[in-house]
């Protein structure tokens, strides 16, 4: 079954947010406490937060759509990184964030992500971007390949905050 990748829409923010929280705990590295979890997805990840998302216009979100359900979803963000290590690590100007890139599991392998990126990335140099970054957990060795396969390569290190756990990230980079 094909996908379809487009622009999300106001009316997918129930979704996007389901998917958002079914995927972001794949993302996080093992110990993080369930609480801290749910919090961060309360906070970052609701269907409020997504409808205010889609009315920034510093992002941008796409979504993957299979049998007519969202099944992934990015976000890019717009303008220069709010801190001074990843700003400094950079080398492409004008640059976007990729902020979130997730695909529910079950999808995983079948080139979809891919498809996924691509769009994003299109997207991305249709809005003037000669680079873009992202910051992925040093421990997501599954993610990492995926971003290295897509022609990111680490530059630096952020680090992340869930509830009160600090992670360390890498910081990825790509020209486009």
């Amino acid at each position: 079954m094909t996908a379809i990748i487009r622009a999300a829409e106001p009316a997918d923010v129930a979704e996007l947010a389901e998917v958002a929280a079914a995927t972001f705990v794949l993302a996080c590295p093992p110990g993080t406490p369930p609480a801290a979890i749910s919090a961060f997805i309360a906070e970052h990840l609701s269907p409020a937060r997504f409808a205010s998302y889609l009315t920034d216009p510093a992002r941008d979100i796409r979504v993957a759509v299979r049998g007519g359900d969202i099944v992934g979803y990015t976000m890019l963000v717009f303008g220069e990184p709010g801190t001074p290590a990843v700003a400094a690590s950079l080398r492409f100007r004008p640059t976007v964030e990729l902020s979130k890139v997730y695909l529910l599991g079950d999808h995983h392998g079948a080139g979809l992500a891919a498809t996924l990126m691509n769009a994003t990335l299109d997207a991305a140099r249709a809005r003037g971007a000669s680079g873009v970054w992202l910051g992925v957990n040093n421990q997501n060795i599954r993610a990492i390949r995926f971003y290295e396969k897509s022609g990111f390569a680490i530059v630096g290190a952020k680090t992340f905050q869930v509830g009160d756990q600090t992670y360390n990230d890498h910081v990825m980079e790509r020209s486009l």
